[in-house]
């Protein structure tokens, strides 16, 4: 049995989510998973009615949960950042998710920005470290708001941070890779300290998998790449800044945010999966939003805890949805975002019954 904390969040959260919820009831009343779902209110209604953001209740409540499943946190009348730190980065810290998985995977050719890729041009993952770098937080005012205001923010790279992250990268390009290959993004070329330490770290954890092809990209020219030659990556492995950056970049190339989905992973604990798409306020509530990254995000879950052939099953739906056109407005069809959730559901009927 898991237990699943679900967090529909702010905008379209709930809508979208609630077709990923759809495939895990689907899979979970024919396979008995055990699956068990609990709401939690957290996001910018119970912020402004309460001042609450996540407290230390609901998160020693979370502690006894298997996974989380979030929708989106951000609300055009609570000032920017603060659900987010206080939800989404809260959370990644807390449960020392440590390791943000981002597929970067073209299901339709239509979609792609760049002038003649295939599918197989763009599918690579970003392994990006989750909880150190320049999201740690260190830093501060002197004299603020005034002329002399001086503003600092460090980047923070642990030997223990740094190793952990590449080394579930090999790890992850030796089982899921396709050549395999592992790549290290940074710009140790300038940030001759931090990016030095990743530098050998990677060197010295290469030994240990001769099996797997390793190279290096600075951060400025692996942005390049990704445009150009997208299909030269397997597996990246990067620093959090760097990888927020090139996983948008990475989004765009798949087709927009509204493929794009998001592990935030500790092994050995409690995982994180979204869509990363946002909370889009201007379509809440209008039944239109695309709601394939929320399911493609519920599968990512599944693969988690064990139950890779649903996974597969799901992505294979998500296909045929695409291949269909039974898809929301955003990409080309003319469906709901709940007409687009029965489908996928109705796809799965379909090809379990085939099978």
């Amino acid at each position: 049995m898991s237990n699943i904390a679900y967090i529909p969040g702010d905008g379209i959260g709930e809508e979208v989510t609630r077709q990923g919820i759809k495939v895990l009831n689907y899979f979970n009343d024919l396979h008995q998973l055990g699956l068990k779902f609990e709401k939690f209110d957290l996001g910018a209604e119970r912020y402004l009615k309460t001042g609450d953001i996540l407290p230390d209740d609901v998160l020693n409540k979370l502690e006894t949960f298997d996974a989380i499943y979030l929708g989106a946190v951000g609300d055009p009348r609570v000032e920017p950042g603060i659900l987010e730190k206080g939800i989404l980065l809260k959370l990644r810290f807390y449960f020392d998710q440590y390791i943000n998985l981002r597929p970067i995977k073209l299901y339709k050719e239509e979609f792609c920005p760049l002038k003649g890729k295939k599918l197989q041009d763009i599918d690579f993952t970003v392994v990006r470290e989750n909880t150190e770098g320049i999201y740690a937080g260190v830093g501060g005012f002197l004299k603020k708001d005034t002329p002399d205001e001086i503003a600092t923010q460090e980047m923070i790279s642990t030997r223990k941070g740094v190793d952990r992250i590449i080394k579930y990268a090999f790890e992850y390009a030796r089982e899921f890779g396709k050549e395999p290959k592992l790549t290290v993004c940074d710009k140790s070329n300038v940030l001759t300290y931090a990016h030095n330490l990743w530098q050998r770290a990677f060197k010295e954890m290469g030994q240990n998998y001769q099996d797997v092809k390793q190279d290096h990209f600075l951060v400025d020219a692996i942005t390049m790449k990704m445009v150009r030659n997208p299909e030269i990556f397997d597996v990246v492995v990067t620093c959090n800044i760097f990888g927020d950056i090139i996983t948008d970049l990475g989004a765009e190339i798949q087709g927009g945010m509204g493929m794009a989905v998001s592990g935030n992973i500790n092994p050995d604990s409690i995982s994180m999966f979204e869509p990363v798409h946002g909370s889009a306020p201007d379509i809440a509530g209008q039944n239109i939003a695309n709601p394939l990254a929320a399911v493609l995000a519920a599968a990512m879950m599944l693969r988690q805890l064990g139950e890779s052939r649903l996974a597969d099953q799901t992505e294979k739906a998500v296909v045929t949805a695409l291949e269909n056109n039974m898809i929301t407005s955003d990409i080309g069809g003319e469906l709901s975002t709940d007409q687009v959730g029965d489908y996928l559901v109705k796809t799965l009927k379909s090809n379990e019954e085939g099978e």
